[in-house]
């Protein structure tokens, strides 16, 4: 019920949002020219906000047409190198002659789609030969593919791993840090020969006992048969995945923007008053943010219900009560993988501390294998996103792909 109300409202304000799109685009025209009118500029603002008030459930375009390599652009091409039922591995292939670090980024699945890591590749690819993860979104696929739990992910990383080859590196943004971390540890313990040869994690849960944050409790808040009950839906016919139980990514969403409601309406505010007065360059920065953050995806119901347990409410990982597919991991057995791990200072969804605690589980490793680093001044978002990460934090992970390729 709760799926179908929400597409019910979401389809009954499309028309809504078609008229005011007309309307502004009436106002703003070459005939009228609102613009050029103080209030027919505030009313032509108006009409835009509510013509941007919806959600998407699309992934939206990487935009990477190009990249400069050296002292030349190159063109930049998004080739799928596999296909698996809840993901794509997609490679950014870049016409460079030059061998370069082949490096999968490991992309969060919590709501939003592997594009709110677009400024991560961004600035990674003129020097990697970048891959990443670009999760599907759950609505869409079909009841036979099956369920899809915290072991299909991590399943999902290491088949991706096995499409590269020997020798590839990962680097795991936020929620996946801990799939990543499994996923060396199972294919070390195995021999595979496509084991990462390092793996950077970044602002990832690895232990929530320590310090933790608001996020943390409220997984801890409640049991977990409370977020079943509440949370969990199916989707509703018309969709590819019709009948498959889902965590609704508008939920997600939803949540997301609770967190920080006045910073989330200032923001609109200040949109409306950078389109009233016609400050259009201000104005297309938020625009740009928000088709991101406002494209949500469902996750599958197994793996969002197993992540709360497993990670934020059991804790099984620093405990070492984790297993794979039933049987234990012995994280001893990473020692040729080297680690780094990264930090924000200002982190609110995964504070200090947490994420440093894979030192210490991957004790098979040499010191010398073992680095972290924590960003001053940076929230959770600016670890992987903004001037600082390509100032300060993106040195120092290209430093640790250098060293260990």
């Amino acid at each position: 019920m709760m799926y179908l109300a929400y597409q019910a409202h979401a389809d009954f304000m499309e028309p809504i949002r078609l008229a005011a799109s007309l309307a502004r685009m009436t106002l703003t025209g070459p005939l009228v020219n609102g613009y050029g009118h103080a209030g027919l500029r505030h009313l032509a603002a108006a009409y835009e906000l509510v013509e941007r008030a919806g959600l998407s459930h699309g992934r939206p375009d990487f935009g990477i047409r190009s990249v400069e390599v050296g002292n030349r652009e190159v063109q930049v091409v998004e080739e799928k190198a596999g296909v698996l039922p809840f993901g794509t591995l997609l490679h950014f292939k870049k016409d460079v002659d030059i061998a370069q670090p082949r490096v999968l980024v490991i992309a969060p699945l919590s709501g939003h789609f592997a594009t709110l890591l677009v400024n991560t590749v961004k600035t990674m690819l003129p020097d990697h030969d970048v891959y990443i993860t670009d999760w599907h979104n759950a609505r869409d696929v079909p009841l036979s593919e099956g369920p899809f739990g915290f072991d299909d992910y991590v399943d999902h990383v290491i088949r991706f791993l096995e499409i590269l080859g020997p020798g590839a590196h990962t680097v795991a943004v936020c929620q996946p840090c801990v799939q990543s971390l499994v996923a060396s540890a199972v294919m070390a313990q195995q021999g595979n020969p496509a084991a990462p040869r390092s793996m950077t994690l970044m602002a990832g849960p690895i232990d929530c006992r320590i310090n933790p944050t608001k996020v943390n409790e409220l997984a801890m808040s409640k049991p977990i048969s409370w977020f079943e009950r509440n949370l969990i839906t199916k989707v509703p016919p018309g969709f590819g995945g019709a009948g498959r139980k889902v965590y609704p990514g508008f939920l997600q969403l939803s949540a997301f923007v609770s967190m920080n409601l006045s910073r989330h309406l200032k923001a609109h505010m200040d949109l409306y008053h950078h389109l009233a007065e016609g400050e259009a360059e201000k104005a297309e920065t938020t625009k740009t943010f928000y088709d991101e953050y406002f494209a949500v995806l469902d996750l599958a119901a197994e793996f969002y219900l197993e992540t709360v347990q497993y990670v934020f409410q059991d804790y099984r990982l620093p405990k070492g009560e984790l297993t794979f597919r039933g049987q234990p991991i012995d994280f001893k057995a990473i020692r040729r993988t080297a680690l780094l791990t990264v930090e924000g200072e200002r982190d609110d969804i995964c504070s200090l501390g947490q994420t440093v605690a894979a030192q210490d589980i991957c004790s098979g490793l040499r010191p010398h294998k073992k680095r972290h680093h924590m960003q001053a001044g940076v929230g959770h978002y600016g670890v992987f996103s903004g001037r600082k990460w390509a100032g300060q934090v993106y040195p120092i992970v290209k430093n640790h792909i250098l060293a260990s390729d």
